[in-house]
């Protein structure tokens, strides 16, 4: 029996993330994002835990609090160029913010418990992309712990580990320098 899968190792071989600012509209409909979602879901996962939730910023949410997350990067010390990026950085049509949410194991460590939330990330990017969308893992200033626990309802414990923009494709940014493989692989005997 062939396990090859042709197509999925020419869309691996080409996907490329689109960075949040070429971006438009309609995001994904709910039904549609909760398809994405599941796909998401499909990661490594030791012990069956499920070491991560979802939190969907819908575009009215994105709205409510670009000019807050600008308000907290300048309270912060951020100059009026910082403030701009962090607010133009919710122009998205859509954010899945990614939370890390461990659960206490004897046996699976935190450490792989987060390994498997920044699986769930790639994941979620790679079957937007599959769907015909663009998408982008990013992080920055509202990913950071202040603003998540005051404005996302992060918990004790969890983190944002990715915040993941979805919206429909723009112009494809060129591709952008990949590493030398063969530099960066050791085999051993």
């Amino acid at each position: 029996m062939k396990y090859l899968n042709v197509d999925a190792l020419a869309f691996l071989r080409q996907r490329r993330s689109h960075p949040p600012k070429l971006l438009k509209g309609p995001a994904p409909d709910r039904q549609e994002l909760m398809n994405l979602l599941e796909l998401a879901a499909r990661v490594p996962d030791h012990g069956k835990l499920e070491p991560w939730r979802f939190i969907v910023l819908e575009r009215a949410a994105l709205d409510r609090l670009a000019p807050v997350l600008g308000d907290h990067v300048a309270a912060r010390g951020g100059d009026e160029a910082a403030v701009t990026k962090a607010r133009s950085g919710f122009a998205s049509p859509l954010i899945v913010a990614v939370v890390s949410a461990p659960v206490d194991s004897p046996e699976v460590p935190e450490w792989e418990q987060f390994l498997s939330a920044g699986a769930v990330c790639l994941e979620l990017v790679n079957a937007a992309l599959a769907a015909g969308y663009g998408a982008a893992w990013l992080t920055g200033p509202a990913a950071q712990a202040d603003f998540a626990g005051a404005h996302l309802g992060i918990g004790q414990g969890e983190k944002v580990v990715g915040l993941i923009h979805i919206g429909q494709r723009g112009d494809t940014p060129p591709d952008r320098p990949r590493p030398d493989i063969a530099a960066r692989t050791t085999f051993l005997e």
